[in-house]
């Protein structure tokens, strides 16, 4: 048995992006039962890549009731509703066996990460602020996209000196803005940029030096993502509702790394069940952004632990 459930997660603050804002987290948890066996995922449907809750959910109820994790690769494309499906299948694979997900997936035992943890966009007044708040985290990532970045820049970094700083635009710069903030981004000790321009409008990134590494996200959903980065990204962020689940998300992880990109784990904002699977993927990562949970007022029973910003692997009552 296959069911699908909304489910609403209240923000501890107002979430804003380039793209807009929100107060709530919504995703669907997939839970699919089978010899007396349960096991759970979640995702969370993206509008950016034109999912709904609604069409998310109609691709899961639409599956054979009986499909294997091998089956699902091809029974849906990379994202949300596959996601949910694949990482529900390797909990009850998990709790079948009576084995940790990491062991069936032959990897060694997980170990707590540093996560990033996310300023969203806002005043330089306001980011300031959350900066000084934040100051205490060894890494910072501040969401940024719009043409008046420069002062929001200067003041996470004055609220902030000792953090490390990555940016990510989230697609709103263009090649003209980002020619003229790279310089800064250098100069304010920015580590890493993630998507400063639009997916299928990047190619400038293939033109110039790029002394600050510059990071993948909505250019790259999965391992077909791959050769169309060539030349113009340093590294991928790999995201489980992009890659459709864990099976792929590991698979492009030992991909990229072949072919000589550094990897960040990112996650969409969710709950602990959301990053649960995440972690698997994150061990040995050079950037970790798996703090949904730390964005949230409230999270599922069994929720991952956080030591400030040291995230701690699941507990087998949350998943795996």
């Amino acid at each position: 048995m296959i069911t699908v459930t909304p489910d609403t997660f209240r923000l501890a603050e107002t979430f804003t992006i380039s793209r807009g804002s929100r107060t709530e987290a919504k995703v669907l948890t997939v839970r699919i039962t089978r010899d007396g066996v349960a096991g759970w995922g979640e995702c969370v449907p993206y509008a950016r890549y034109g999912e709904t809750l609604e069409s998310v959910t109609d691709q899961i109820v639409g599956l054979a009731l009986d499909i294997s994790r091998a089956d699902l690769q091809g029974a849906l494309p990379a994202g949300a509703a596959r996601n949910a499906v694949d990482c529900a299948l390797w909990d009850w694979e998990a709790k079948r066996a009576g084995a940790p997900a990491w062991e069936l997936a032959g990897l060694s035992a997980p170990v707590p990460v540093v996560s990033a943890y996310t300023l969203s966009l806002g005043t330089p007044e306001a980011m300031r602020a959350a900066a000084a708040k934040h100051a205490h985290r060894p890494l910072l990532k501040i969401k940024l996209g719009t043409p008046d970045d420069m002062p929001r820049l200067e003041a996470v970094r004055a609220g902030a000196p000792d953090s490390r700083i990555i940016v990510d635009a989230n697609e709103g710069w263009t090649a003209e803005v980002y020619a003229d903030l790279a310089p800064h981004l250098l100069r304010l000790g920015v580590d890493m940029v993630e998507q400063p321009l639009p997916a299928g409008d990047d190619g400038m990134l293939g033109e110039i030096a790029r002394p600050l590494p510059v990071c993948a996200d909505e250019s790259c959903h999965d391992r077909a993502s791959l050769p169309g980065l060539k030349g113009k990204y340093d590294m991928v962020n790999i995201k489980l509702d992009k890659t459709g689940g864990l099976t792929e998300a590991l698979a492009l992880k030992t991909a990229a790394e072949s072919e000589g990109y550094g990897v960040m784990v990112g996650c969409m904002v969710g709950s602990s069940l959301a990053m649960a699977p995440a972690m698997l993927v994150a061990q040995g990562a050079a950037i970790v952004d798996l703090d949904g949970p730390l964005l949230l007022a409230e999270d599922r029973e069994a929720a991952l632990r956080f030591d400030g910003s040291t995230v701690h692997p699941p507990v087998p009552d949350l998943w795996g």
